[in-house]
């Protein structure tokens, strides 16, 4: 029962936390276009709530969130789903974005059309809603995200291998990533 090997490797689950100093006093707002961009990329068939997007209220949560964003529709799930077929209004709906994305302005952008498209009626995670949500606000690389770097470097500092090895030709690195890397920096072998 206690196996933590996939494929040959050790799986051990790090958590790391990013915490807000404090929420902002203004709410967030939409930058300028993105409702028009994403109004441009779908239509009422797919998205059924999308007339209404503009009345989405954005709000920040609170500093201990779990979660980068959140979209909350205030009728029951069901209702919602009726709502759907019939295109119907939503009713009001509310998205909260987590305050440590203020200072992120890329993964802010992100999280934002990531609940935006919730709020305009596709409401599952697929390949249709991804693909959206990185045409219109790409999610930043780990160079360009000061939030993902701290994550990254919290989950290296839970790591107990502290250093790669080459089995090959002995040369030793500090680790850097969180994934293993494929190849040796000095050979050019495989990593094992």
């Amino acid at each position: 029962m206690g196996d933590d090997k996939v494929r040959g490797r050790v799986t051990r689950f790090v958590s790391a936390t990013a915490r807000a100093s404090k929420v902002p006093k203004q709410p967030p707002l939409i930058p300028e276009g993105m409702l028009e961009h994403i109004e441009s990329k779908l239509d009422v068939k797919e998205a059924p709530f999308l007339p209404h997007l503009a009345r989405v209220r954005v709000i920040w949560l609170e500093i201990e969130a779990d979660r980068l964003g959140n979209t909350h529709f205030e009728i029951p799930p069901h209702e919602l789903e009726m709502r759907k077929r019939q295109h119907l209004p939503p009713g009001p709906v509310t998205i909260g974005i987590h305050p440590i994305l203020a200072d992120d302005s890329m993964l802010f952008a992100h999280t934002l059309v990531h609940e935006l498209l919730h709020a305009a009626g596709l409401t599952e995670h697929n390949a249709k809603h991804a693909d959206l949500v990185q045409e219109i606000a790409p999610s930043p690389k780990l160079s360009e995200s000061p939030l993902l770097r701290e994550i990254r470097d919290q989950a290296l500092g839970q790591q107990e291998v502290k250093d790669w090895v080459c089995t090959h030709c002995g040369f030793i690195w500090n680790r850097t990533t969180v994934r293993a890397p494929s190849r040796c920096p000095k050979c050019a072998r495989p990593f094992r």
